[in-house]
């Protein structure tokens, strides 16, 4: 006990340099634990009763309660099925831009995709066009040249990283921004899924071509699109977008009815309310596509609740194409529940399926950016588009369909029948759930 004594009140400068070191690393481990495991919005499980089906006059409202509840009428949107229905359709509009480009993805890789993409925001810049590009500094840092970046930068467009990796903010480093927005003029807008990399080139039914959805929108939907735009580039850059230029007038140019749901750091993320809401008030169908699905237990309950009601509730999800197989081993410790309650599961097979898609009852649909998991809840900012439309929400169900034609089952014999490296997968990535 003398010697812990004599060694406590020692100088702490005198201390030998191997304990310097030791108390600075467990130090800096330290910090790292607490950024990735702590720092995170507050995350609220929801298990609402049904009490109200999506027809009725309270669900939207309820619905989108965390976000905006009033409904946005008068929007055009047209669904975009793969990079060969995607790209085109996004390049066509920045070549259009008379004013303005505002784009923000997490992921931009070099390559063939990403060059056209670049071309496209340089031929605008040098035009005069003010392009303004913001890119996730995680998602898109380590695979897009600082070549492409310095070219973009030199042909006038306006650049930065959403939360730099080269940044002393390690707070930051796990909250990524994983929306995809692209508004051209303040008048058209794009939002979905998809990745601007050499992956989702194709038609999402090869190995090396995977699966999206992504969509262009029309009508003062666009507007909401702009604002949620502003709110990271405000944040990354402190300028802000106003004028007819960014926020023209924006008159109905269709029938459908809908909603931008954006999710912000430190705040709970409204999308799982919507998610939650919508289950519960399915009453003839719930079928949902997600690249990474890791649903918690209320959801799980959620899902057999409606089961239960008689609800035909289908899941598609990736099969052997799969970049992330840790994420799909910690969903599987849900697969069990759901199969033996009812729920039908289905693995896409040609490709790498990375949309994210819900249709109830083929009258409310969403689609963008979110993942049925605890990223998209505590950590990403997330970007997702709802449309209350029966005929937009008949087109939804047609997609899903159609891709369970090109999917197989998977059956509780499955599950249980699984491999022992499946299992030790599930074990060994449970602790990390909660960033998956």
């Amino acid at each position: 006990m003398s010697r812990v004594r004599t060694w406590l009140q020692k100088r702490w400068w005198k201390f030998p340099i191997g304990v310097w070191l030791i108390g600075i690393f467990s130090l800096l481990i330290g910090i790292v634990i607490f950024c990735f495991f702590f720092i995170r919005r507050e995350v609220v499980q929801f298990l609402p009763e049904h009490t109200f089906s999506v027809s009725d006059p309270a669900f939207f409202a309820s619905a989108h309660a965390l976000g905006v509840p009033v409904p946005i009428k008068g929007n055009k949107i047209e669904l975009l099925n793969n990079g060969n229905q995607i790209f085109p359709a996004l390049l066509g509009a920045i070549k259009s831009a008379k004013k303005s480009v505002n784009f923000e993805t997490f992921l931009f890789h070099s390559g063939q995709v990403g060059s056209q993409f670049r071309d496209a925001f340089c031929e605008r810049a040098k035009a005069g066009v003010i392009v303004r590009i913001l890119l996730d500094g995680v998602g898109s840092g380590t695979k897009l040249d600082d070549e492409d970046v310095e070219t973009m930068k030199r042909a006038g467009c306006q650049f930065a990283y959403y939360h730099p990796t080269r940044s002393w903010r390690i707070d930051r480093t796990n909250r990524r921004s994983h929306r995809r927005i692209l508004v051209v003029d303040g008048k058209l807008g794009f939002a979905g899924g998809v990745g601007f990399a050499d992956e989702w080139q194709g038609n999402g039914d090869a190995e090396n071509h995977w699966r999206d959805v992504h969509a262009r929108i029309e009508g003062p939907l666009v507007g909401e699109l702009q604002g949620a735009f502003q709110q990271h580039w405000m944040k990354e850059t402190g300028q802000g977008l106003s004028g007819a230029d960014e926020f023209p007038e924006l008159a109905p140019v269709g029938d459908l009815t809908g909603q931008v749901t954006a999710s912000h750091s430190f705040a709970i993320a409204p999308l799982p309310l919507v998610q939650a809401i919508s289950i519960a008030a399915a009453e003839k169908s719930v079928f949902i596509t997600n690249a990474y699905c890791t649903p918690n237990k209320d959801q799980v309950e959620l899902l057999k609740r409606a089961v239960q009601r008689g609800v035909n509730v289908c899941l598609l999800v990736p099969g052997k194409h799969n970049d992330q197989p840790m994420t799909k081993a910690a969903g599987r410790n849900a697969y069990g529940q759901l199969l033996e309650c009812g729920v039908k599961i289905y693995e896409y097979e040609p490709a790498m399926i990375h949309t994210k898609t819900m249709v109830v009852d083929s009258l409310f649909s969403m689609f963008g950016s979110s993942n049925l998991d605890s990223r998209s809840a505590a950590l990403n900012e997330e970007l997702d588009v709802t449309v209350y439309n029966a005929a937009f929400g008949k087109q939804m169900t047609t997609a899903f369909e159609e891709d369970l034609k090109h999917s197989k089952p998977y059956t509780l014999v499955e599950f249980k029948k699984r491999s022992a490296w499946e299992r030790l997968a599930e074990w060994a990535i449970a602790p990390f759930h909660s960033q998956l």
